[in-house]
């Protein structure tokens, strides 16, 4: 069966809302050294590498430091604005982009890696956005898309919320959107399985981590 267009897309990261997101998670930026450090595994520093839907832009951030020629890639205009004036107050480049990911305003073969995080299960169209992926990926280059569990436990996502260190309404709230919102979104490892076997990779993996898992997908050289 094929992989069909996704009615449901979580909240509309704009505005207040984004302003929000980008306080909250701005606390704690052990995730995003985390994935940071996973990326600096695969690919060597100097690479060309792509990040669709940064949000603010914190991963994108630390992985220019870290010697990487980033990209990024939102659909919304907040987070577009947010993210460069976050890159401009750290003093790395970063070439922020607006753009939807299945239809991506990017050459083809430009990037060596391509970067996920926590927002692929919202995207409207998300066989497209891998598909624009794998065109934007030079020869033997990689995707990683790191997202929410679809059956990541009540109990695991309270754990996970106690280490973002929000205050205590911060705290519910981010509870109620996990249980309500982001879970509701997220897929099942079939599911993701599926998907890529229904894209044009030619090699993909999915592994299950915490609350999340990662697929990873592997443009043939």
């Amino acid at each position: 069966m094929a992989t069909a267009a996704k009615a449901y897309k979580g909240l509309p990261m704009e505005g207040v809302i984004a302003t929000w997101y980008t306080r909250n998670t701005g606390r704690d930026m052990r995730r995003f050294t985390h994935t940071a450090r996973v990326v600096a595994d695969r690919v060597a520093p100097g690479s060309a590498v792509l990040e669709v839907a940064p949000g603010p832009g914190f991963l994108a951030i630390e992985l220019a430091r870290r010697g990487y020629r980033m990209t990024t890639l939102d659909i919304s205009h907040t987070f577009v604005r947010i993210a460069r004036e976050n890159a401009a107050k750290s003093g790395v480049p970063v070439d922020v982009r607006h753009g939807n990911a299945s239809a991506m305003p990017l050459g083809e073969a430009s990037f060596d890696y391509v970067v996920c995080v926590a927002a692929f299960k919202n995207f409207t169209d998300p066989l497209g956005a891998i598909n624009e992926m794998h065109r934007v990926l030079k020869p033997g280059g990689e995707a990683s898309i790191f997202d929410l569990r679809k059956d990541a436990s009540l109990l695991d996502i309270a754990a996970e919320v106690r280490d973002m260190h929000l205050s205590a309404v911060d705290a519910f709230l981010t509870r109620l959107i996990f249980r309500h919102g982001l879970l509701r979104a997220a897929y099942t490892r079939q599911q993701l399985d599926r998907m890529a076997a229904e894209s044009r990779f030619g090699r993909h993996e999915v592994v299950s981590s915490g609350i999340g898992l990662e697929m990873r997908l592997i443009k043939d050289a």
